[in-house]
């Protein structure tokens, strides 16, 4: 079952698990988010946005044509707020920062920064705790990049831990997840009223951290 954090006659929104992708992709090994929710609810959905399959949280699905439209629009517009935990490797020494670089995705499927050919991206972090080799941030992306949050704290020296594509391969096997949670999504419902969705930390985010913090 996957769990529900807010439904109304238009908007649903669930909290995502670990290792499940929120849509169908090419390969389709497994059932995405999206057909399991379809499938579940015997309903038809629509999908608004995503986040990459290795990260948990709040995921937001339209349950009209209308909806997905005035959703659309606000994330194209950049209007959505985004607020997600990351736990990077290193000790970051300012408490925030602001990570302007240009990203392009290459045929690998892997992103990078590309300062003649990629689109603008803007990441924004703060510092919330310091945890001996590791820094727990607070992310908000002000553009929605695929894996601008991955390779933007990849560029200035502090890869996500558990990110099986960015960061040393050997080091990050050994974290049994990517330690990137969508914590919380702000946006307009069709009535007009502004409305925070919220996933709680999941286990294996909190498991990670507490042995990361206690070495």
């Amino acid at each position: 079952m996957i769990d529900i954090l807010y439904e109304d006659e238009n908007v649903l929104a669930v909290d995502k698990p670990e290792g499940v992708a929120a849509i169908p992709d090419r390969r389709r090994q497994d059932p995405s988010l999206f057909e399991m929710l379809c499938a579940e609810r015997a309903e038809r959905l629509y999908i608004v946005h995503r986040i990459d399959k290795e990260t948990s949280g709040v995921i937001v699905f339209a349950r009209n044509a209308e909806t997905h439209r005035l959703l659309s629009r606000q994330f194209e517009s950049r209007s959505v707020e985004k607020v997600y935990l990351a736990l990077v490797h290193a000790v970051i020494g300012d408490d925030r920062g602001e990570i302007d670089k240009p990203l392009r995705q290459f045929s690998s499927g892997r992103v990078g920064v590309d300062l003649q050919r990629g689109k603008d991206s803007m990441t924004e972090f703060r510092v919330l705790q310091r945890l001996h080799a590791f820094t727990l941030v607070e992310v908000r992306p002000r553009t929605g990049r695929r894996h601008q949050i991955r390779v933007h704290l990849y560029s200035i020296g502090h890869p996500i831990v558990g990110d099986p594509l960015y960061g040393d391969r050997a080091v990050q096997r050994s974290c049994p997840r990517l330690m990137l949670h969508a914590l919380r999504l702000t946006l307009h419902l069709p009535s007009g009223q502004k409305h925070t969705f919220e996933a709680p930390v999941p286990e294996s985010f909190s498991q990670v951290l507490q042995i990361m913090g206690g070495e």
